[in-house]
């Protein structure tokens, strides 16, 4: 078993928003400027990952699922003083042994960076990629409401 330092909890009221939305919005490319009320709905209706270090948040995963047939891992990051340590390999392994998540047919994930981290727990390159589509709006969280 491994011996860890980071704490893993799945348990939403263990989430600092503060940290998560400081991350996302600030440095994550995919979701900058993500109005905090935004993410905190979102993260509500997700199964969220948080990793803590001394009761401090570091990192963060988000499934978006089912729990059943299908997944959509997203909004993984580790704090930059916390990278190199094994963080994000605590979050993956505690993805991976949810209950909830054992009889996915479809688990998705896009990554830019981690391929290597993601492949590890079974991710490949999608053996149909022309059949998967997207609806993107990149400036919505740049648009007055």
């Amino acid at each position: 078993m491994s011996s860890s330092p980071f704490r893993i909890s799945t348990e939403l009221q263990d989430q600092d928003l503060d940290v998560i939305h400081r991350y996302l919005s600030e440095q994550a490319p995919w979701c900058l400027g993500i109005p905090k009320a935004t993410l905190a709905q979102a993260l509500a209706h997700s199964l969220c990952f948080g990793a803590f270090l001394d009761g401090a948040q570091v990192g963060f995963a988000r499934v978006v699922t089912d729990r059943t047939t299908f997944a959509y891992l997203c909004d993984v990051f580790v704090l930059p003083e916390q990278q190199g340590r094994a963080c994000s390999r605590a979050l993956m392994d505690a993805v991976m042994a949810h209950p909830d998540l054992q009889t996915l047919r479809r688990f998705l994930l896009a990554t830019s960076t981690a391929a290597g981290l993601y492949a590890k727990y079974g991710f490949t390159p999608s053996a149909k990629p022309q059949a998967f589509m997207e609806r993107l709006d990149p400036e919505i969280y740049r648009r007055p409401v």
